[in-house]
C-alpha cells in the first residue's frame, strides 16, 4: 500500500520492503517514491531528518562510531602495509570540490585524495563559463535566487538556494586570497558575463577557461599541503561500510589502483564523496571519460538515499563536428563545450536555413534558461531532419571574441572555422547531473560518516533544471560547508589499525586467473555493451521521453544488463572481482537504472524532463523524487554491495 514517507521514516520505509513507482506501479530493482517528502523542507527538513537518525546512531552506540567524551587526536598518514592506508579524511574526486574541502580539513587532520586520472582530469577543468556570484551594487542575492528557482521550475529547496547565493561571494574572495586569476574589465573590477537564465552580470571568469584556473590554483595549493596525500590512477570500487540495525556507516573506500593493478584500502574516520557526474551514460557528453557515475552508483550501493535523478541537463550548444570543414581524424572521447557566455555575449541560433528559431519558443530568445533551449535545438532538427544548428557570434568585434572566448575559437579553427566571420555548428549534448545522493545543508548524507559535494551531491539547489554557472558555485559553497561537521566527527573518532581485514578484499582479474582469451572477450564485449546502453539511454531517455520509450529502455537496459553480467559470471568471474572497465560499465548500468526508473516516477513534465504523455508542469507533483536503496536479494551485480563486514573497524576514543 503506498504511503508518504516522512523524515522520521525514511530507513523504516525501505527495510519494510515496500516498493514504490509514483503511486500506482511497482518495481523490483529500485525502492523509492516519487513525490515524497510533501511536508517537508530540504534543506531544513532532511537535514534534521538526517541529523536526528546519527543522534539515534551515537546514543545507541553504532558498531562503527560513537560519541565519545574527550576528543581523539588526529593520526599521522599510516600504511600498515602497501594495501592498506589509514587517514583522517579520504576524498574521492579531485575538482573544486574535493580539493577546497581538502584544503580546509587538512587543517586539522591528515587528508588522502583519491582521483581516478591525472589530479586536473575532473568537470572542474572543462568548465569554461565561470561561477556565478552576486559582486556587482547592481545585482541582489534575491535576484540570484528568484533566476535560480525560475530556472529550477520552481523545484529549489528555497533555504538551500538562499545560503549557496549569500555564501557565493565570499567563497569566490577566497578563491581570489588562493592564487585563482579572474578576468577584469577596464574599471580594474571582476569582469562579470552574463549567460542564459541570468537577470544581471554575475559571472566571474577566466576567458573561457574558468574550471582550469580555478583548478590550477587549488591543486597548486594541495600538492604544497604536507598533510594532503593525492593519489592518481586510484579508481574507487566501492565505500567500506557497516550496518547496526537502521543505520549504515561508511569507514573508508576500496580502489583499483590502475597503473599497478593492486587493490588499495583507504580507511578513514570521515569520506567525502566528490566524484562528480555521469555524463558518459549518454554517446555525447561534455565529461570527461572519468565521469561513469562510480560516486552515484557506489552511494547507492552503501545505503545512502539518491534523488532527483531523472533531471539530467543536456548543454545545448556542444560543437559538432560534421559541421567542422576540416573533419576529425578520429572521434572525441567527449564534445567540446561550446559555454552558455556565447549566447550571453550576443550569439544567436540559426538552423541551416540560416532563420533564426529562438525567438519563437521562448521571450527570451538565446537567454532562456538551457532545458528551454536544448528543448528547442532537438525540435528544430527533428522538424528539417538536420544534424545541427548554427550558433552565430561573428557580428561582434573581432577583438572581444578572442579576448573572450580564445580557447573555442583556437579549437575551431583547428579545424578550419574562423568563429570571428563564420557561425559555430552545435548540438545538445549531456552535460550534468542535477540529481545524485541526498544531501543536507552541511552536505551531510544519511550514511554515517560520508559527506557528498559538487556534482554527484543533490543538494536542492538546482531542482529541475541547473541555473548557468552555478554548479562550480554549489560545488565551492558545499564543500566548505561540509568541513565542520566533518572535523567534528573526526575529533571524536579512533581509527582501528587492526581493522583492515575485516572486510572482503576484492580480487583483480588478471590473466592468470581468468585466461587471455576469456579477458580479452570480456572486455571486447563490455566495450560493447557500453556503446548498446549508451545508444539506448539516447534514443529513449534523451532530451523528450515518453513512457513508452521509458519503458522500453527499463526493457532493454535489463536485457542488456543480464546478457553481460551472465557473460561475466559463466566465465569465472565473481561478486568480488574487479576491472576498470567491468567496473565503469556496473556504475553505468547502475546510474542508467537509476534516471530511468526517476523519470518513469515523475508524471509531469518540469524542468529537464520532458515527457510527451504529461506535457504540463503540475503543481501536485513540485516535489523531489526519492531513490530509496535496493534490497540487496533482488539487486544485480550494478547495485549490489561487494564488501561483507564482520566487525566495525573504528572504535570510540
Amino acid at each position: 500500500m503506498a504511503a508518504n514517507v516522512s523524515a522520521g521514516n525514511i530507513h523504516d520505509f525501505y527495510l519494510a520492503g515496500h516498493v514504490f513507482r509514483g503511486q500506482h506501479s511497482w518495481s523490483s530493482r529500485f525502492t523509492f517514491r516519487a513525490n515524497s517528502f510533501k511536508d517537508l523542507s530540504w534543506s531544513s527538513g532532511v537535514s534534521k531528518a538526517l541529523k536526528a537518525e546519527r543522534c539515534g546512531c551515537y546514543s545507541r552506540g553504532v558498531s562503527a562510531i560513537s560519541e565519545s567524551s574527550k576528543p581523539c587526536t588526529s593520526i599521522r598518514a599510516v600504511s600498515v602495509s602497501s594495501s592498506t592506508k589509514y587517514y583522517d579524511f579520504t576524498v574521492i574526486g579531485s575538482g573544486v570540490a574535493g580539493l577546497r574541502y581538502a584544503l580546509e580539513v587538512a587543517k586539522q587532520g591528515t587528508v588522502a585524495v583519491i582521483t581516478k586520472d591525472e589530479p586536473h582530469e575532473s568537470n572542474t577543468n572543462y568548465a569554461q563559463g565561470g561561477v556565478s556570484a552576486v559582486l556587482c551594487p547592481l545585482d541582489s542575492v534575491e535576484s540570484h535566487m528568484h533566476d535560480t528557482i525560475v530556472a529550477g521550475a520552481h523545484l529549489c529547496d528555497e533555504e538551500t538556494v538562499r545560503v549557496v547565493c549569500t555564501e557565493g561571494p565570499e567563497r569566490i574572495r577566497e578563491l581570489i586570497a588562493m592564487g585563482a586569476s579572474f578576468d577584469h574589465g577596464e574599471d580594474g573590477n571582476l569582469h562579470l558575463a552574463r549567460e542564459g537564465g541570468h537577470s544581471h552580470r554575475r559571472i566571474v571568469h577566466a576567458a573561457d577557461m574558468t574550471g582550469r584556473e580555478i583548478e590550477r590554483a587549488l591543486l597548486e595549493a594541495v600538492l604544497n599541503d604536507p598533510n594532503i596525500s593525492v593519489f592518481k590512477h586510484h579508481f574507487a570500487i566501492d565505500l567500506l561500510t557497516s550496518q547496526d540495525g537502521l543505520n549504515t556507516a561508511c569507514h573508508g573506500v576500496d580502489t583499483l589502483n590502475i597503473k599497478t593493478n593492486e587493490v588499495v584500502r583507504f580507511i578513514s574516520k570521515v569520506t567525502l564523496l566528490a566524484s562528480g557526474g555521469a555524463g558518459h551514460i549518454y554517446p555525447s557528453t561534455t565529461n570527461p571519460l572519468v565521469a561513469t557515475g562510480d560516486g552515484m552508483a557506489m552511494a547507492h550501493r552503501a545505503q545512502a538515499v539518491i534523488s532527483n535523478m531523472e533531471f539530467v541537463q543536456f548543454h545545448p550548444t556542444a560543437l559538432a563536428d560534421e559541421g567542422l570543414p576540416i573533419k576529425l581524424q578520429t572521434a572525441r572521447e567527449n564534445a567540446f563545450l561550446i559555454t552558455e557566455a556565447v549566447r550571453g555575449d550576443g550569439g544567436i541560433l540559426y538552423n541551416l536555413g540560416m532563420e533564426r528559431f529562438m525567438p519563437g519558443y521562448d521571450d527570451r530568445a538565446e537567454l532562456a534558461p538551457r532545458d528551454v533551449v536544448a528543448r528547442s535545438i532537438d525540435d528544430q532538427l527533428k522538424k528539417r531532419n538536420e544534424k545541427y544548428v548554427l550558433l552565430d557570434i561573428s557580428h561582434k568585434q573581432r577583438e572581444k571574441i578572442l579576448a573572450h572566448f580564445p580557447n573555442i575559437a583556437s579549437e575551431c579553427l583547428k579545424h578550419g572555422l574562423d568563429i570571428t566571420r563564420q557561425p559555430i555548428p552545435v548540438v545538445p549534448a549531456a552535460h550534468y547531473m542535477c540529481g545524485g545522493v541526498r544531501a543536507g545543508l552541511q552536505g551531510e548524507t544519511n550514511v554515517l560518516g560520508l559527506f557528498v559535494a559538487g556534482e554527484v551531491a543533490c543538494t536542492g539547489l538546482h531542482g529541475a533544471n541547473r541555473l548557468a554557472s552555478n554548479s562550480l558555485l554549489e560545488a565551492l559553497v558545499f564543500a566548505r560547508r561540509a568541513v565542520h561537521p566533518s572535523t567534528e566527527l573526526m575529533k571524536r573518532t579512533r581509527l582501528d589499525l587492526s581493522a583492515s581485514e575485516k572486510w572482503t578484499r576484492p580480487v583483480v582479474a588478471t590473466a592468470r586467473s581468468l585466461g587471455d582469451e576469456v579477458i580479452s572477450k570480456i572486455l571486447a564485449l563490455t566495450k560493447e555493451v557500453r556503446r548498446e546502453l549508451q545508444a539506448v539511454m539516447w534514443k529513449y531517455v534523451g532530451i523528450v521521453r515518453s513512457t513508452t520509450r521509458l519503458n522500453t529502455a527499463e526493457k532493454k537496459i535489463a536485457e542488456l544488463e543480464a546478457k553481460w553480467e551472465t557473460f561475466l559470471f559463466e566465465h569465472g568471474w565473481e561478486q568480488t572481482v574487479v576491472a576498470l572497465e567491468a567496473c565503469e560499465m556496473r556504475n553505468l548500468f547502475c546510474c542508467a537504472k537509476l534516471v530511468v526508473s526517476s523519470a518513469l516516477a515523475r508524471h509531469e513534465s518540469r524542468g529537464l524532463h520532458y515527457t510527451t504523455d504529461f506535457p504540463f508542469v503540475e503543481e501536485s507533483k513540485r516535489t523531489p523524487t526519492i531513490i530509496l536503496p535496493s534490497s540487496p536479494t533482488t539487486a544485480s551485480w550494478s547495485s549490489r554491495q561487494l564488501q561483507d563486514l564482520s566487525s566495525s573497524s573504528l572504535v570510540d576514543c
